[in-house]
């Protein structure tokens, strides 16, 4: 019988002896809508029929008349590389205020999870996605809302939780392999990264600021453990561990500018801020810039997308696509 339970991991999934996976979070999901919602419209595009992987594509229904080349922003949704999809309510409703927020063309990327899938599948999928919409840069790919409507010269990625640590290694990626052969030499083809509660992690603290109970490290441990059983250096190893890691270099990080947010009360935050100091020392150079949200939680916007914290950061996720100065 499957009923023998070999790791509960409650509230986020339960493995059963016979490999099974119950998920009891994040697998609620949404369909795509031409009914726009905060006047933008929605539909979804298999990237990899292989692997039966599909992205969610968001526009603003003006840009449908007028045909307004928009910045692209690619993200990739959070839930621990474990949980959540690009469909799910949350990330739909997300993405409708990002692109309404920011004015641009969203590109919301659903990968294969862990465990089934340990990383860096995640990670190979993600890129395999990105360049899928690099494939549409000359205005002939397969997708005619990428073709008509995205401004490859205006090319974010952001991402939250284990969607912010994808964000981060597309863009280390594309420094080092061309995303599109239309692209330069010198030009990894991405002109910024917003990191959102970045799933960032190490075995020891990344400095004395940062939570030291070991109840609440065991857990963000065996969460990437999950997620990645095959890493002989656990929450060391160079795909969780990039702030303390010497092996990981900063310095080829391929964009110009970034941003992370942080909430204030995220076990993960001083990961961010130590992500931040890192840029600045390593020699990249590029402009980095830190939104930290008071008295918040890990990925608080998702949930109270309407508070006052999460309304000052959709602003500055917004203002940081449309070229606003702060």
């Amino acid at each position: 019988m499957d009923s023998e339970i070999i790791l509960d991991a409650a509230p986020f999934l339960k493995l059963y002896k016979s490999g099974r996976v119950e998920r009891l979070m994040g697998e609620t999901t949404v369909p795509a809508s031409l009914t726009p919602q905060n006047g933008v419209v929605s539909k979804d595009v298999v990237y990899s029929p292989d692997n039966n992987l599909s992205v969610r594509i968001y526009l603003p229904e003006k840009a449908v008349e007028t045909g307004e080349k928009l910045p692209l922003l690619v993200y990739f949704h959070g839930g621990g590389f474990i949980i959540e999809t690009a469909f799910s309510p949350s990330y739909h409703t997300f993405l409708s205020a990002a692109v309404s927020a920011s004015d641009c063309v969203a590109v919301s990327v659903d990968y294969r999870r862990a465990p089934e899938h340990p990383i860096p599948i995640a990670h190979d999928d993600s890129w395999t996605a990105l360049k899928w919409v690099f494939s549409h840069i000359t205005g002939s790919g397969s997708e005619s809302w990428l073709n008509k409507h995205a401004d490859f010269t205006r090319v974010f990625l952001a991402g939250d939780s284990a969607g912010a640590n994808i964000s981060h290694h597309m863009a280390m990626r594309a420094a080092k392999e061309k995303l599109s052969p239309e692209l330069s030499d010198s030009s990894s083809g991405i002109l910024g990264i917003i990191l959102v509660h970045p799933y960032f992690w190490s075995k020891t603290p990344v400095d004395d600021k940062e939570i030291k109970d070991p109840m609440v490290r065991g857990k963000i441990d065996a969460i990437w453990r999950m997620a990645s059983p095959n890493c002989k250096d656990g929450s060391d190893d160079p795909w969780i561990n990039v702030v303390q890691s010497e092996s990981v270099d900063l310095s080829g990080l391929g964009c110009g500018k970034v941003l992370v947010i942080v909430a204030e009360k995220d076990a993960l935050a001083r990961q961010g801020w130590g992500y931040t100091a890192k840029l600045d020392k390593c020699g990249w150079k590029g402009e980095v810039e830190v939104l930290e949200s008071e008295g918040e939680e890990h990925v608080f916007h998702l949930t109270k997308p309407d508070c006052e914290k999460a309304i000052e950061a959709m602003k500055k996720f917004a203002g940081f696509i449309k070229g606003d100065k702060h």
